[in-house]
């Protein structure tokens, strides 16, 4: 799955266009490399979001099409908040 499409399922970013403007802006690193929306994850793949003064690192558990929102945090596992 693209990245940027799984930071939208797993709502750690609300919509695509920002979770992709994210990633293009060199603000995401999947294991320890910028990555752009394209790359394609899979579990176990440590992802680390820098969003100004905040960072978010987890790691991706499982990867799902669709999900509702209560299981959406059961795709990954934070790290560092």
């Amino acid at each position: 799955m693209r990245l940027d499409k799984f930071l939208k399922v797993s709502r750690v970013i609300k919509r695509r266009t920002l979770a992709k403007e994210v990633c293009d802006g060199g603000q995401v690193l999947v294991n320890n490399r910028v990555a752009k929306a394209g790359l394609e994850v899979k579990p176990g793949d440590k992802v680390e979001l820098n969003f100004g003064a905040r960072k978010l690192v987890f790691e991706i558990l499982e990867i799902k099409e669709t999900v509702p929102a209560k299981e959406a945090a059961s795709l990954y596992k934070v790290i560092e908040h």
